[in-house]
């Protein structure tokens, strides 16, 4: 009795703390998945009880050859041999068939899962999932999404196809001889006085598993995303060392579990040890005693195994639930921070569709902005505007606010206080339409931000990834607009020539205009250079925005810089300062670039 009262607490205690609570939040999120594939999980369902109904009619033809050939009836040897042979034939070829529907399926539906886990990082709050390192997200979608996805299409059927093995057998047992069944049950009480100290360690240790995946991909990812920069700095010994230090840990933590997993399974396969030989001895002394036959002997060993396995199965479902339910709830983290508002999509194409070949304004008034993790307001009060056919400069040190003054446009982020719309035409008091920056108007802007951010493949895949009807002549065109058209023209296979990996094949300077030709070739009405021309010489970061000034398109385009050397053609200039928004004269523009 004080045993099951301090059973009793313990799992209460664990209710109150949170643990048990957390991983029904958890299962009910994977349950929003696995009603999805009803169908499949009955699929596996029904081969499972399959696999048992044959390997029932197995143990049934066996006995009775054992019993034949014991009793030397070799004219029954024959046919029964035939049968088991024809049983055993059609149960390989039924396995080859559904192995490979049974891969299909989990293909199918891990592919369709991690594709909806996928869309839904994207469409996360920007600023929270940056808390994420990205080898973390890669870990969390990968390796956790598939557990999912395989937990999905297993579980439940795994649960009908064990107990169906239990049931079965047990009812076989029972039905021949009772006395078999206490030596299939001997082992359970120990199974179930170890959950309890089983329990804990195996959450743990897979919270701590998945740390140390996401720690390790993290590493190598972002290694391999700089080796210039390690070569540069010559730091290939610091980080082979940081990579042995990483290595060390995770072999350390695994051997831990290994050390784990090695005394469970002595235990368990000594209790097991333990029943079967008793089921051996018992089976011999009721042969002996002439209460059972040799045929029935053998299938009770058969039996009593059966029902072992299945009592095990039930009771490895355990760590599969925690397993499940911590990658649920890694992915949890996720999926479920504040995801971004697209409700306005509709109205934001149709203004967008109905202005552009007027030209759309942009204006922020009165704006203040902190980040969540910030100290103190990025902005207060702050306001400027900017209209078509214009080239609007954010200038100041870095650290200012130029970058998230960007951010707050394309809507990454949001202001705190203040306004920020866009209105068709030049002149606000003219105009007849207004439109709120949010996540939907994100379509009126092209965007080039600091770095390289070309995708693999040819340049015409990356112009076309923005614009997918665009032609050849209109990719010239941006290419020639982007000052990209002098490099791009002598190259043996011209647009269709390749990018590497992070524009791998030219140079920084080549990559920036590649990125800029993108941007223009989607003719959105404001285009954002964020440092874009930075790799660029004065004389061609001029032309370029010159080019940009004279294209008919009636574009507007804002671009931060640190260079004050372009200042003079552009039509108005923003300093940051003092978490303003201050309009520069003349004067105050050619001091800037005669101090620079």
């Amino acid at each position: 009795m004080s045993k099951l009262t301090d059973n009793i607490r313990f799992y209460l205690g664990r209710i109150k703390a949170g643990r048990l609570k957390s991983m029904r939040l958890q299962a009910l999120w994977i349950y929003g998945y696995a009603k999805h594939y009803f169908l499949h999980m009955l699929f596996y369902t029904v081969l499972g009880l399959a696999g048992i109904v044959v390997s029932l009619l197995l143990g049934l033809v066996s006995r009775d050859l054992v019993d034949i050939i014991t009793g030397h009836k070799t004219g029954e040897v024959v046919k029964y041999f035939v049968m088991m042979i024809v049983y055993n034939l059609v149960s390989l070829g039924a396995t080859q068939l559904t192995s490979y529907i049974s891969s299909w399926i989990s293909m199918k539906v891990d592919a369709e899962i991690k594709a909806d886990i996928f869309s839904k990082i994207l469409v996360t709050d920007w600023e929270a999932l940056t808390s994420y390192h990205t080898g973390d997200l890669l870990t969390r979608w990968g390796s956790d999404a598939s557990n999912i996805s395989n937990g999905v299409l297993n579980f439940l059927p795994n649960v009908i196809i064990y107990l169906a093995r239990f049931i079965s057998a047990f009812a076989m047992i029972i039905y021949f001889d009772p006395s078999f069944a206490l030596f299939a049950f001997a082992g359970l009480p120990v199974t179930f006085i170890l959950s309890r100290t089983l329990l804990k360690r195996m959450v743990n240790n897979n919270e701590r598993s998945a740390a140390m995946s996401a720690k390790m991909s993290g590493f190598n990812q972002e290694a391999f995303s700089n080796i210039q920069t390690i070569k540069a700095f010559d730091l290939i010994k610091l980080y082979v060392e940081n990579l042995k230090l990483i290595q060390k840990e995770y072999i350390s933590m695994k051997l831990e579990f290994q050390r784990m997993s090695i005394w469970t399974s002595v235990l368990f396969t000594t209790v097991g040890m333990i029943v079967s030989y008793s089921s051996y001895g018992w089976g011999i002394y009721r042969v002996w005693s002439g209460a059972i036959s040799y045929g029935t002997m053998t299938m009770f060993l058969g039996l009593s195994g059966s029902l072992t396995g299945a009592l095990n199965n039930l009771t490895s479902i355990v760590p599969s639930i925690i397993s499940l339910t911590t990658s649920a709830g890694r992915l949890m983290d996720i999926v479920e921070m504040p995801r971004e508002d697209y409700s306005n999509d509709d109205k934001a194409m149709a203004f967008m569709e109905k202005y552009k070949n007027e030209g759309i304004s942009l204006n922020i008034s009165d704006l203040t902005y902190k980040y969540k993790t910030g100290t103190e307001n990025v902005f207060e009060n702050a306001s400027m505007y900017a209209h078509p056919h214009e080239i609007v400069a954010l200038v100041g040190p870095s650290g200012e606010g130029k970058t998230t003054m960007l951010r707050l446009l394309l809507s990454l982020i949001f202001l705190q206080e203040g306004k920020a719309s866009l209105y068709n035409g030049s002149d606000e008091d003219k105009a007849t339409e207004f439109l709120e920056l949010d996540p939907s108007a994100r379509k009126m802007f092209s965007y080039v931000p600091q770095g390289n951010t070309l995708f693999s493949g040819t340049i015409a895949y990356n112009m076309r990834c923005v614009k997918p009807d665009a032609t050849d002549e209109e990719i010239i065109e941006s290419l020639k607009i982007a000052c990209a058209w002098d490099f791009v023209k002598k190259l043996p296979d011209g647009i269709n020539s390749e990018i590497k990996e992070r524009g791998g094949g030219f140079s920084e300077g080549q990559a920036q205009r590649l990125s800029i030709a993108r941007a223009i070739i989607r003719k959105s009405p404001i285009l954002l250079l964020d440092e874009a021309t930075s790799a660029l010489d004065v004389k061609t970061e001029r032309q370029l925005l010159k080019n940009i000034m004279k294209d008919d398109y009636p574009r507007t385009c804002i671009v931060t810089t640190h260079r004050p050397t372009v200042l003079t053609i552009c039509n108005r200039v923003y300093e940051i300062k003092n978490k303003k928004l201050n309009v520069l004269d003349d004067i105050e523009i050619d001091k800037l670039i005669r101090d620079f």
